[in-house]
């Protein structure tokens, strides 16, 4: 038997949780179609990156040979991936037609170009003219000239002008952007709205957009394509990594087609010449759809009921700060833990806003990841930089699909005099870690730091659940300084007395602790290692932790995505279950729990249990010194675990059967949890 699920074919059963939850009909109408987006939002990054790399091995002379997870070989496994992501097509193809018909029932009408009255007629010829045809770029496709580059990620039309015996073909690119999106609200009938994608739209004014042609009939038919997004860097020594970046940010874009999705009416002569241009060759290549594509942008539709849409929950504020006053004095009493979005971001903007103006701040450190648009958090520093702030910030730039956003936030630090780190090459630095210096009483420097396991990104802090630690525990400051000073200085390794830090000694730290737990298991003491990640494949502990399901130690764990371990098989994971949470914020929180010999300890995390996050990775856990805080985390791992509304039972890659559990009392933890911190 194979003792690890397929990393994979693991990812393909989370997003399959994702398209439950747009099947449950507990759930709001309009957040079910919201949760349909992203699922296909999901499944078009698999197959820039998971497909794309799969399909890259597969190419490989003599990779056939090669075994992965789950026991496959790359042909073996694309194949099965290609069966899975078909079958969930389907059903997402089913899902989406069951919730059109009851948005229908709710007076919400999906309509088409040729459902349109004449009011609505007029308006889209008015919205064509100043919206839509400015914006227009037709393509005319001759066989034997390139294509110009396409963009991936955008919906195209294929055009067919017929005249007798020839035809003329040409592509359009639906403009879509905030000033012009997806779906339009028409004006309707009193109690209903009619909304129309962009695409019919265009559909509308085929004859406009192409006047300058003769042509006996012409039609047009959607499609899509993905191209292969695995990120590669250029070797050459005399480019700076900026410059690397750039280059690769461009080969990215340029990689080659890996998949086309087309509307299955398309002519059997327009499918085989975008083909031929696209250098598709596989039958599996070619993926017969309906009429819409790139269903992600379902996201975005509009919000036209709110009694359709989930109940706003109001985000909290910390019980120990008060609005209008000193967070470091706080900090400086207390730690603090914020768990978002049921706390508010807004905290540590004012932290760093705090930072900013307080004249007895000299230096702010801080590591960044994914930020938001517009950011608070880099507008903030530079703010603290223009007072004269000595401000250090590390931008990772190789934060996949935000590239672009940090290389723009890297020069706009730059330009407000920050001084901007870059990691290495080889390496992310994936911790979310910041530290305020300021000097107090007779002139000593005592610093404030922030550990976290999510974003410093304003936007996603209110839809993603994560930690964020306060403190001033001046061993934690100690530590949290040695990593900048290793950030600035790569050559210098540090040892750290409390933090945990990714390469070097975090596997080691979190083994140690399953070991710890196996030794007293053998004691006869109570033994247990409870876990909360987003995904675990590492196989090395993996293994330790089948070890120590056999050794008797209780392990429970919470995992959202991919979870190569294999639980509740007999002789080999017996006492280790593994729950999965999908529900309305995405589970973004990491930590750890474990007995300890009786003296129980507790841990937040950058970190998922991967190899990657392991050893190719700066990332940062966190120990929890303030006995309140342990107790609020060992509360919010409880309650979920206790979750039997949204939870899955977790038993290998073929299921996603949802927890029941035993209590009389129904328990859904992300309702429960912002009770636990708003009563």
């Amino acid at each position: 038997m194979n003792t690890f699920n397929n990393k994979e074919l693991s990812w393909l059963l989370f997003n399959e949780r994702v398209l439950q939850e747009a099947q449950d009909k507990t759930v709001p109408l309009l957040q079910r179609l919201r949760f349909l987006g992203i699922f296909s939002n999901n499944q078009d990054e698999f197959f820039k990156v998971r497909m794309a790399t799969l399909l890259r091995l597969h190419d490989i002379k003599g990779s056939k040979h090669e075994i992965l997870s789950g026991g496959y070989s790359p042909a073996e496994l694309l194949q099965t991936l290609y069966k899975k992501i078909g079958i969930a097509q389907n059903q997402f193809s089913q899902t989406y037609a069951e919730i059109r018909a009851e948005m229908e029932q709710k007076g919400i009408f999906l309509i088409d170009n040729t459902q349109l009255n004449d009011e609505q007629r007029q308006f889209c010829t008015k919205y064509f003219s100043s919206i839509i045809s400015i914006r227009l770029v037709p393509i005319i496709v001759r066989k034997h000239i390139d294509l110009p580059f396409l963009a991936d990620g955008k919906i195209y039309l294929a055009v067919k002008m017929t005249q007798k015996n020839t035809a003329r073909y040409a592509i359009i690119e639906a403009p879509v952007s905030e000033d012009s999106p997806r779906f339009v609200v028409l004006p309707s009938s009193q109690g209903r709205t009619d909304i129309i994608f962009v695409d019919d739209i265009i559909q509308l004014f085929l004859d406009d957009i192409f006047f300058m042609f003769n042509y006996d009939s012409i039609q047009a038919y959607t499609f899509k394509f993905t191209r292969d997004a695995v990120f590669t860097l250029d070797d050459d020594v005399s480019k700076s990594f900026i410059e690397k970046m750039n280059k690769g940010i461009s080969q990215r874009q340029h990689g080659r087609v890996i998949r086309l999705t087309h509307d299955r009416e398309m002519p059997a002569d327009v499918l085989k010449l975008l083909a031929h241009k696209f250098k598709l060759k596989k039958p599996q290549q070619l993926v017969a759809s309906g009429k819409y594509h790139l269903m992600r942008d379902l996201m975005k539709f509009p919000k036209i009921n709110p009694a359709l849409e989930n109940e706003k929950q109001q985000a909290i504020a910390h019980r120990a700060i008060d609005p209008f006053s000193s967070i470091l004095s706080v900090i400086k009493q207390r730690d603090i833990l914020l768990y978002y979005p049921y706390h508010t971001f807004t905290h540590f903007i004012d932290f760093l806003r705090e930072a900013a103006i307080d004249p007895s701040v000299e230096s702010i450190f801080i590591t960044l990841y994914r930020t938001a648009s517009r950011s608070k958090v880099i507008r903030t520093l530079c703010n603290a930089a223009k007072n004269g702030k000595k401000v250090t910030v590390l931008v990772e730039l190789k934060a996949r699909f935000d590239e672009e956003q940090n290389i723009s936030s890297a020069n706009e630090l730059q330009e407000a005099g920050v001084k901007v780190l870059y990691s290495l090459e080889s390496i992310k630095v994936h911790s979310k870690v910041a530290l305020v210096e300021r000097k107090e009483g007779s002139g000593k420097i005592k610093g404030y730091a922030y550990i976290g396991s999510g974003n410093f990104n304003e936007n996603t802090a209110t839809l993603y659940c994560d930690f964020g630690l306060f403190t001033a525990n001046q061993k934690i400051v100690a530590d949290a300084r040695k990593l900048f000073d290793y950030l600035e200085h790569t050559h210098k390794r540090q040892e750290y007395n409390c933090l945990m830090v990714a390469p070097y000694d975090l596997r080691q730290a979190i083994n140690d602790m399953v070991h710890t737990e196996i030794e007293n298991a053998k004691k006869g003491k109570k033994a247990y290692f409870y876990g909360k990640f987003n995904s675990l494949t590492d196989e090395k502990l993996i293994e330790k932790l089948y070890k120590a399901s056999n050794a008797g130690v209780q392990i429970r764990l919470i995992i959202r995505g991919a979870c190569c371990l294999k639980p509740q098989i007999k002789g080999l994971s017996e006492n280790i279950e593994v729950h999965s949470i999908v529900d309305t914020y995405l589970e973004h929180a990491r930590m750890i729990i474990h007995a300890n010999g009786g003296k129980e300890r507790s841990y937040i995390l950058s970190a998922d249990l991967m190899t990657r996050n392991l050893d190719r990775r700066v990332e940062v856990a966190a120990p929890i010194m303030d006995t309140h805080i342990h107790q609020t985390l060992c509360d919010i791992f409880n309650l979920q675990w206790n979750d039997n509304v949204k939870a899955r039972l977790l038993t290998d890659d073929k299921e996603n059967a949802y927890y029941m559990g035993n209590a009389d009392k129904k328990i859904r933890s992300q309702i429960e949890l912002y009770e636990y911190f708003n009563g």
